[in-house]
Parts: C-alpha cells; structure tokens; sequence
C-alpha cells in the first residue's frame, strides 16, 4: 500500500491540504496528517486548528512514498524555514520519490533547484519563484516525480493527480466522478 505524508505548518491553506488528504484516504493510499512541529494540532491561514496523526519526529520517511506541501503563504514559509523537512525533501528529490506543492508551496521547490527543466505550476503571484521551469497554467500538473498545482480552487485537480500517480487514469477517473468533479 502507498504511503503519503501531507506536511502541516501553522497558516496552511486548509482546502489545499484536507481535500488532498480525504481524496488520498479515499482510494486506500494511507496518509498521515504531520505537524512540522511538536504541537500535535495545527492552526490553518483561516483559524481552523485540525488534529494531527503525527509530529514531524515521528515520521519514518523511509516509509512514505511522497511528500505533499500545502500552500498558504505563512505555512509555506514555516515549511520552507524547518531545517528537517528540507533534508528530507531533498532526500526524496535525490532518489527520484515523488514530492507534491501546491499553491505557494512549489516555490520551496523553486528554491531547493528541483524544478529546473520541468514543467510546473504554482499560485500566480510566486511563478516568479520557480526558478528554472516551464511555467504553464494549469490546475495541476507532473513532470517526472514532481507533481505542482496552482491553489485552492485546484486543490481537487492536484489531490486527483496524486491519485493518479500512484493508482493509474482508470482510478482517478473513477474517483472524479464518485465525488462529481466537474459536470
């Protein structure tokens, strides 16, 4: 079974991250909610506090298939500021497993060189932050391991991707339409 970690940074865009995670449970892919923190809830950019599954050092990477980064400017930042996660990001680029941003959060990406040469998307304003990418306009979209979406209003496209990934167009589709995702 698919293993997957969304990532949690106080000011987390809560659409972005609770769509992805219900989407994922959804089609069996286990995924754990985790706080960057030691705090065992997190509050979202709206102040929706959620329960966590785990703490950042409770997490076995060796364990999980992907890394998901949900956007929110302030929890994009409190991501990209967490020494921890950032090795284990680059960790995960260095094998070739499969990390996921949307919104803000490709920018991390931008940052850390992972998206030189590869298509990518993120929220309008931080384009200028994917530092050697194709920039394109579109909800989602993969280039090899890397899988970036633009923001809340494509929080399904993105979750829908993920899911793809790892369980094939078949299962995405199907999922799509269980959850009437565009008429």
């Amino acid at each position: 079974m698919e293993k997957a970690g969304v990532f949690f940074g106080t000011g987390y865009e809560e659409i972005e991250a609770l769509a992805v995670v219900d989407l994922l449970r959804r089609v069996e892919i286990e995924t754990d909610m985790i706080s960057i923190t030691d705090a065992r809830e997190v509050e979202s950019a709206h102040g929706i506090w959620v329960k966590m599954d785990k703490t950042l050092n409770e997490v076995d990477f060796e364990q999980l298939d992907i890394i998901i980064l949900p956007g929110g400017g302030t929890g994009t930042e409190n991501l990209e500021a967490s020494p921890q996660l950032m090795r284990q990001l680059d960790g995960f680029y260095e094998k070739g497993k499969c990390i996921a941003a949307i919104c803000a959060a490709p920018s991390i990406l931008g940052h850390r060189g992972m998206l030189k040469g590869r298509r990518a998307c993120s929220y309008p304003t931080f384009e200028d932050h994917l530092e050697g990418a194709e920039v394109v306009q579109e909800a989602a979209v993969q280039d090899g391991h890397i899988i970036t979406g633009r923001g809340m209003g494509c929080a399904i496209d993105f979750g829908l991707a993920i899911v793809k990934h790892f369980k094939g167009q078949e299962e995405a589709d199907k999922l799509a339409e269980k959850i009437v995702f565009k008429l």
